[in-house]
């Protein structure tokens, strides 16, 4: 435990200090995906990092709790009034609070243990309540086509940015929805966010907002 709370903090370094502008980009258009599931005024928001996706949230509930293992990255995030911080890792969290609409945006896969964490996040959700989840996709065309360049070994194979954020597996449809079932919850609604053709970098570096 005490070797996975030190890769989640060392990792979460990474979302302070090497963004790409595209990584923003990205997250907004994640957001935008996400929104129309959104339920009821209490969210939650799972791994937030730096705020990306926070500083969208808030203005969607009345009431928002962060759930991060990094305080570093946590400190980072400004104090929005209707905003409440944990500095707690998922495993650790308990909470006698019911939530309307949870967020775990491109955190599942830096989970040791996701279908334990899952569990746990069921008991945090209201009887009516949203669990939305979002993670970077194994079959991405970039992904695919590094296999074919022989990059990767395969399209679940780990590539350098993975292991520099923290990531212990690469997760496609079938392996995501696996996970959730396992887990005790039920699926109403798949898809994608961004047909992704080149890497994040090469992305940042030749494309501009048009």
């Amino acid at each position: 435990m005490e070797n996975f709370k030190k890769k989640v903090v060392e990792s979460a370094k990474f979302y302070k200090n090497s963004f790409l502008k595209f990584d923003f980009k990205l997250n907004e258009y994640n957001y935008l995906t996400l929104k129309k599931y959104f339920k009821g005024d209490l969210a939650a928001e799972l791994g937030p990092a730096i705020g990306q996706m926070t500083r969208f949230l808030v203005n969607d509930f009345k009431e928002l709790h962060l759930i991060e293992g990094s305080k570093e990255v946590l400190d980072h995030i400004p104090n929005y009034k209707n905003v409440t911080k944990h500095h707690s890792f998922f495993e650790e969290f308990e909470t006698k609070i019911k939530f309307d609409t949870i967020v775990m945006s491109h955190v599942l896969e830096h989970i040791k243990n996701p279908i334990e964490v899952l569990k746990s996040v069921k008991n945090w959700l209201s009887d009516e309540g949203v669990f939305i989840i979002s993670v970077p996709n194994a079959k991405s065309i970039h992904r695919l086509a590094a296999v074919e360049m022989g990059i990767l070994k395969n399209e679940y194979d780990l590539n350098e940015r993975d292991h520099e954020v923290g990531h212990y597996r690469v997760y496609d449809i079938d392996s995501l929805k696996k996970d959730i079932l396992l887990s005790g919850f039920q699926v109403i609604d798949s898809g994608g966010i961004f047909l992704k053709p080149l890497s994040n970098g090469q992305i940042d570096a030749n494309w501009d907002e048009k």
